[in-house]
């Protein structure tokens, strides 16, 4: 006689916004329920800081859809650096720190099986922009043609992974298909063999200008929230100037990769246009966006490796996403009644929002004004294109100490700092302690005519009037407020968020 027992799980029920700190346990096996009507917020990749939406995290992560399922939750320590990432239809978001964090596994890898496999997670938008000239010739264009078939392939094309277009540089840049034509693999691999071969010049810098414009609207396929990668293969080199192109593409999010194949014989770079092509084509010039193939006869074990660079989320530095396209002015108050001691503690706190974007040349920037009666620019949008000099030079700020004009204050940043535009790109940051001896009402009005979204942060005793003078609408949603300078670290996942979220709302 056999006797077989049936363990039930013990399934703990949660709901949507349950966070990871709100779990007393370690290693429960929750139920997630229906979170398709919910905005969670997450943060990290792969672990996840214990602020997040549990549920959020295991969509993120792959384990299960947003109708619902269970998951196992493991408690870690806290760490720095969370990064974030765009997975299975959600956005995490950076932090700088948190004071705990945890992990996540499917219900049966406790028990020793397998977690469900996560690997096909590349939901990009992909413009493949291929050689056509009479340089590369007809030869060579099919095996070109076979090595994007292969690379297709590998991506695993489908209706919720990653899309494909194409796009022929030749004299003239020819469309031939958009990213929604194709969604099934056997289709696009079909698509891709049926192209047939142009000739003509290799203006790929016109090709590049082509996709950029037209390749990734919404009306032509585009999925707004998914990456969008441009990947220019190119026999040689080109015939006109990319420069312009790709600085548009950069400008517009796409992250341009350059594979050059059969690059030019030393005694050919007599007839090379610019010998710096590929530098100036990509989004970045830093090796991961240029790709380089000796012949096009060798190109099939280059699939993989360049799959892998494709679909690595974090490298793709050119996708705009609120944590590296916008512009960050700080307007810090310098009065007699804050003290040195807490201004140190508002500049820590303004380091942790700046912490959590993408500061670069390409990416995200910060600027910073003190005031009192006076003002003072401490530095501006574009003086520091790197994260720690812009940590550093936040830390180096001097406290001026004296009166509080902020509505002054508020005019001179709005003059000072933001130059650029873009829908819902430039955001001020206010922090003050006190009541401003000036109107604040009508600078941050005009502030906000230009296009700037302006969060007020009090502290002691800043009135909560002044707060929503100055914020933006809605006026709940950019005002803060803390009792005690030691409060401010609390603040800043909301205000990062509270930047994103109007961000994403405006792009």
């Amino acid at each position: 006689v056999y006797l077989i027992f049936c363990l039930p799980f013990l399934l703990l029920p949660v709901t949507c916004m349950t966070r990871g700190a709100d779990l007393a346990e370690d290693g429960p096996l929750v139920l997630c329920p229906d979170c398709s009507q919910y905005r969670m917020s997450v943060f990290g990749t792969g672990v996840y800081a214990s602020v997040s939406s549990v549920c959020g995290a295991a969509i993120h992560r792959g384990i299960f859809g947003r109708s619902g399922g269970t998951v196992r939750v493991h408690k870690l320590k806290g760490r720095h650096s969370y990064m974030s990432s765009y997975a299975h239809g959600v956005q995490s978001q950076a932090l700088s720190h948190w004071t705990s964090s945890f992990s996540l596994s499917s219900r049966w890898s406790h028990w020793g099986g397998t977690k469900p496999n996560v690997c096909s997670d590349c939901q990009l938008d992909i413009a493949m922009v291929i050689d056509s000239s009479n340089n590369i010739g007809r030869r060579r264009f099919n095996l070109q043609k076979n090595f994007i078939t292969k690379l297709a392939a590998m991506l695993k094309v489908g209706p919720t992974g990653p899309h494909v277009g194409l796009v022929q540089a030749s004299g003239s840049p020819q469309t031939e298909f958009l990213l929604t034509n194709y969604t099934q693999p056997k289709e696009l691999l079909f698509a891709i063999k049926e192209v047939a071969y142009l000739g003509g010049d290799t203006n790929t810098g016109k090709a590049i200008m082509h996709t950029a414009e037209t390749f990734y609207t919404q009306e032509n396929g585009g999925r707004r929230g998914h990456p969008r990668v441009m990947v220019v293969l190119i026999d040689g080199w080109p015939s006109d100037d990319l420069e312009q192109a790709a600085m548009l593409a950069r400008e517009s999010g796409i992250n341009v990769f350059m594979v050059s194949v059969a690059k030019p014989a030393p005694e050919e770079l007599g007839m090379v246009r610019d010998k710096d092509f590929v530098q100036k084509a990509v989004c970045k010039d830093n090796a991961h966006f240029s790709y380089s193939i000796p012949s096009w006869f060798s190109t099939t074990k280059h699939v993989k490796p360049l799959t892998q660079r494709l679909c690595s989320l974090d490298g793709l530095l050119c996708s705009k996403t609120c944590y590296n396209s916008v512009n960050i002015g700080f307007l810090i108050d310098g009065s007699s009644s804050i003290g040195d001691s807490n201004f140190r503690m508002m500049l820590d706190f303004l380091a942790g929002i700046a912490r959590s974007f993408d500061i670069s040349d390409i990416g995200a920037r910060i600027g910073a004004v003190q005031f009192t009666y006076d003002q003072r620019l401490e530095f501006g949008l574009f003086d520091h294109p790197r994260k720690e000099d812009t940590i550093n030079a936040l830390r180096r700020i001097s406290y001026m100490s004296g009166g509080t004009a902020t509505g002054a204050g508020i005019t001179y940043a709005i003059q000072n700092l933001f130059r650029r535009t873009g829908p819902g790109r430039n955001f001020l940051i206010i922090i003050t302690d006190g009541q401003s001896y000036d109107d604040v009402q009508l600078p941050a009005l005009e502030g906000q005519k230009k296009g700037i979204t302006i969060f007020s942060v009090g502290v002691a005793w800043a009135p909560l009037e002044d707060l929503k003078a100055m914020a933006s609408e809605p006026k709940e949603g950019h005002t803060f407020f803390t009792r005690d300078f030691i409060g401010l670290a609390e603040i800043v996942p909301a205000v990062v968020r509270g930047i994103c979220r109007d961000f994403n709302d405006k792009n």
